[in-house]
């Protein structure tokens, strides 16, 4: 496995990645990944034996973006670094490639930002990325309501130093 910063050669792979992940990510398009990828405080793709396994993408604060997560942790903290989305290839999970994100995530902005910050589906329930986040020291500060009511999300963060 190989962890290394994002090029634009990997977007057409982090879109349909990103899409086929849908409910646990949210659908986008060409510019939107695009657009995200550029705004990043850090982009990381994953690759096993060369090929394309899973991407991440954190976000600084400050910045404009819609998100409603984004939003929420923007109004409630002035000093964070979002991780907006991580994905993984199906035909290479359960190889510690979601751990491995958040390893680089967080020796990377330890020291620069006080907290990293995501959420998680409860509705519908993600209990496995629920488990995840705990174990590694994620703690809930919120709830909300996206997709028009039609999920719930857990706001969670980990300190960093």
């Amino acid at each position: 496995m190989n962890i290394r910063e994002t090029i634009a050669e990997d977007l057409p792979a982090a879109l349909a990645l990103n899409n086929g992940s849908i409910p646990a990510l949210n659908e986008l398009d060409a510019a939107e990944i695009e657009r995200l990828f550029g705004m990043a405080a850090v982009a990381l793709t994953a690759e096993v034996d060369g090929a394309f396994a899973g991407f991440c993408i954190t976000v600084p604060p400050g910045v404009d973006y819609a998100s409603l997560n984004y939003g929420w942790f923007s109004r409630n903290y002035d000093d964070f670094v979002y991780l907006d989305r991580i994905a993984v290839d199906p035909a290479y999970r359960r190889l510690g490639i979601g751990r491995a994100f958040y390893e680089h995530v967080v020796d990377r902005f330890t020291g620069v930002f006080p907290r990293l910050l995501c959420e998680v589906n409860v509705r519908p329930r993600n209990e496995a990325s629920l488990l995840f986040h705990h174990s590694i020291g994620f703690r809930e500060v919120g709830q909300q309501d996206t997709d028009g009511g039609n999920k719930t999300v857990s706001l969670l963060a980990l300190p960093l130093g």
